[in-house]
């Protein structure tokens, strides 16, 4: 009698429908929290991912705190993003040095944010500047996003 194959569980979504991903450094962990992400969210990370590939060739991924990470080797994390119930947000970790500055403040005095609704990425070209800014300029190497420690 052949054995049955256990069923494929989908990944836990925490508040916010944010895919819980267990953490990993690389591209595996990345698809896997992009694959994970509810409804519409999958096609704003696939295309975030993407465009984030393009932009910055050569680019680290890493998951992280249930979040997609990209960094620049030597240099840090220079973006994030996580799923929210009405929109993606994206973390410039040292927003306050990109021109024109994204549009949302934090209570962290670098970073910046862009929430991304379920019509899409609102100005593309705007968004690729601004990763190809970040990704120029050292990058945050914190341990986690509100202490200290080294991740990169």
């Amino acid at each position: 009698m052949p054995s049955a194959t256990p069923a494929k569980t989908s990944p836990k979504l925490l508040s916010g429908g944010n895919p819980q991903i267990a953490k990993g450094d690389g591209d595996a962990p990345v698809q896997a929290y992009i694959d994970a992400m509810p409804d519409w969210k999958r096609a704003i990370g696939k295309k975030l991912d993407a465009l984030i590939e393009r932009t910055v060739p050569g680019v680290r991924k890493a998951v992280k705190w249930n979040s997609p990470f990209y960094g620049v080797e030597g240099q840090g994390w220079f973006v994030s993003y996580h799923c929210f119930n009405q929109y993606v947000k994206v973390t410039f970790f040292r927003g306050t040095s990109l021109e024109p500055m994204p549009p949302g403040t934090s209570k962290t005095p670098e970073t910046r944010y862009l929430d991304i609704r379920e019509d899409g990425i609102p100005d593309e070209q705007q968004l690729a500047a601004w990763l190809k800014q970040a990704a120029a300029i050292p990058g945050w190497n914190g341990g986690s996003p509100s202490a200290g420690g080294k991740a990169m």
